[in-house]
């Protein structure tokens, strides 16, 4: 049993449960009334079989401790809840959809929109990263669209900064979610930097305006390693009506050398905001696709590798045993 809250219930004597937004596969979302405030909110559950399973509830502890350091309009607001009966995050409560839903309805989005909405979002990373905090796993599913116009990243799981414990992508491997907006360096199981965010909202810009991913494809592996070997299709050359100043903007954002792409993401802002004086070079036609060999390689690498250490060390133990012998 999970152990769901009960409509009309009160948590902890300070929260009365109103709604139930979603339920998802680690957890659940309800509407509540704070009635020491009168605020609705909206309460992030986790699912009590999950609760001690150390790797998610790091990610869910981080979660919480990053959304109550910034302050930021478009960063998604978390409360300071003290003496929990049970682990939950209190947010501030939103109307709109998610990105990814937006997105799932096919075609992308209208090119000033998506601009828009990478303006809005490389401006909080800008701030986030002034705060010496890096996402990580930025991707349309972490970032609400409101009905007021504005927008919220969310899911500071996988967040990593100065001020936070250490955390490592391998001990929450199967928390990683889509490898679609995953950055080369993080596919080969780095940390990742501010660079690494630029790159996971380059692939959101290149999604929202030719309406499909970077790297399309059913396995997650082929997917996420393509980018390590390769680079996408021109953007301009699923949709035409894309610009080759924002055609090079989404480039540069998704250079597979971090040192090729923007320097932060305020740079980044600073283009969207104004594609016209973005000066378009010849990335579009320097993109090599990703050979599917090398990708596949890099799979089976690892266990030729463990097999030729064996091979070795039954060599050394043939040539010792015949030098014994004589």
């Amino acid at each position: 049993m999970d152990h769901d809250l009960k409509l009309g219930g009160l948590l902890d004597d300070r929260f009365k449960i109103t709604d139930l937004i979603k339920k998802g596969g680690m957890g659940s979302v309800y509407e509540a009334i704070d009635v020491t405030s009168g605020r609705v909110v909206a309460i992030k559950v986790p699912y009590l079989r999950f609760e001690s399973d150390p790797a998610f509830f790091s990610r869910f502890e981080r979660e919480e401790e990053v959304g109550r350091r910034l302050d930021h309009p478009s960063v998604l607001r978390v409360l300071k809840v003290d003496n929990k009966s049970r682990p939950y995050i209190v947010m501030e409560r939103l109307e709109g959809e998610l990105l990814s839903d937006s997105l799932s309805r096919g075609g992308g989005l209208k090119i000033p929109v998506a601009l828009g909405i990478t303006r809005q979002i490389a401006e909080a990373m800008e701030y986030m990263h002034g705060q010496k905090v890096i996402h990580r796993d930025l991707k349309p599913h972490n970032v609400m669209r409101c009905q007021d116009g504005t927008l919220r990243i969310m899911d500071f799981g996988l967040a990593k900064g100065e001020a936070l414990k250490r955390i490592t992508l391998a001990g929450l491997a199967g928390e990683m979610g889509t490898p679609d907006y995953m950055s080369p360096e993080q596919a080969k199981g780095k940390s990742g930097d501010e660079r690494s965010d630029i790159y996971s909202l380059g692939c959101m810009l290149y999604t929202m305006t030719t309406g499909q991913v970077p790297f399309p494809g059913k396995d997650a592996f082929i997917v996420m390693n393509s980018r390590i070997v390769g680079d996408p299709v021109a953007p301009r050359r699923i949709n035409p009506q894309i610009s080759p100043e924002v055609e090079e903007i989404t480039l540069r954002a998704m250079a597979r050398d971090p040192l090729e792409r923007y320097s932060t993401m305020k740079e980044l802002a600073q283009d969207v905001a104004d594609p016209s004086k973005v000066i378009v070079t010849d990335r579009a036609r320097r993109l090599v696709a990703p050979d599917l060999g090398q990708v596949r390689w890099r799979k089976f690498r690892p266990l030729v590798g463990a097999i030729a250490v064996v091979v070795a060390g039954l060599i050394v133990m043939l040539i010792k045993s015949s030098q014994v012998h004589h």
